[in-house]
């Protein structure tokens, strides 16, 4: 007979585990899960990495599309050294991006505090400043060129009304770009929400900690929203980057990358190299050269977050 000590070891010590009987629904489930996930990655193997090997494969090629593609090695990257419409066209693009991300981002997070206030209508005036994001980029481009028509636009006309002297905005080469930086803030209401949704996430106790220290409405901005939003802005000048360097529709449909290319932005050049001048291979040397700056740029940013970007649980 049993001690009541060995009983004890005897229930204490490991059973064996009898072997996985679910095997066949295991699989079954992974079954059905490369049946969901596979159209998105032969989406993504075909309709995007496939095209961009591609295009550095034409980028090393001399190719005019009438002709058959002739292998030059680095010959369009050491071209682009002495295109005097790249350097342009890189100038055009970093003037606009350095002026259209900071007044987009300024004037979207003064639209999300203002939205943020508890006023009547609230809803209503988000949905009227978000509106005008929801129209395609050639509607509103089209209705701007309206605005800025030096004779029957209406911002000449407001000018007009107030005593001051009519502009010619984008038809003139010094007024083309700051015309296109004062257009781009239309398009902030994505912006906005993102803002607001950041806003909203700010402890209300942070704010009274300010108020019971004697703080007022500019120490609760800077010790309270922005340490708090930084995350968010970080967000925002990534993205906001990152779209700035590639636009194209401005540029196409109102400017024609006049006058006297003044608004020749990188990605327009790349487009009228490719389907103008039928140069593929120069174009995707182009194409190349910006993927890789806008790369570095959103490397940069990201990798210097850490001193600026605040994060409740800690910076990472």
């Amino acid at each position: 007979m049993l001690s009541a000590e060995a009983i004890e070891i005897a229930a204490a010590a490991p059973r064996p585990v009898a072997p996985a009987r679910h095997l066949p629904r295991h699989r079954g489930q992974l079954a059905w899960a490369a049946l969901f996930v596979g159209p998105a990655v032969f989406g993504f193997l075909f309709f995007k990495l496939v095209p961009i090997l591609a295009s550095f494969v034409i980028a090393l090629t001399n190719w005019t599309v009438a002709n058959t593609p002739s292998f030059v090695g680095s010959a369009n990257f050491e071209r682009l050294l002495a295109d005097r419409l790249f350097w342009k066209s890189l100038g055009v693009t970093a003037y606009y991006a350095a002026f259209s991300v900071p007044a987009s981002m300024a004037f979207a997070l003064l639209l999300a505090m203002l939205l943020n206030q508890k006023l009547p209508g609230q809803r209503l005036f988000r949905t009227i400043f978000y509106l005008p994001s929801v129209m395609p980029v050639i509607v509103t481009s089209v209705l701007w060129l309206w605005m800025f028509n030096p004779d029957l636009g209406l911002l000449n006309a407001l000018l007009a009304d107030i005593g001051l002297p009519k502009a010619h905005w984008i038809y003139s080469e010094g007024g083309a770009i700051p015309s296109l930086v004062f257009m781009s803030i239309w398009h902030v209401g994505p912006m906005m929400i993102i803002f607001l949704a950041g806003l909203q996430g700010v402890p209300r106790t942070l704010y009274e900690a300010v108020e019971i220290d004697g703080g007022g409405a500019l120490a609760r901005f800077r010790h309270v929203t922005l340490p708090m939003l930084t995350p968010t802005i970080l967000f925002n000048l990534v993205i906001s980057t990152i779209g700035a360097l590639q636009t194209f529709t401005q540029s196409y449909v109102m400017t024609d990358g006049g006058p006297n290319n003044a608004s020749l932005f990188m990605v327009f050049y790349i487009y009228r190299t490719a389907f103008k001048d039928t140069n593929m291979g120069y174009a995707s040397a182009l194409a190349w050269v910006l993927f890789v700056i806008i790369a570095a740029i959103s490397f940069l940013l990201l990798k210097t977050s850490n001193r600026w970007v605040y994060y409740e649980g800690g910076n990472r």
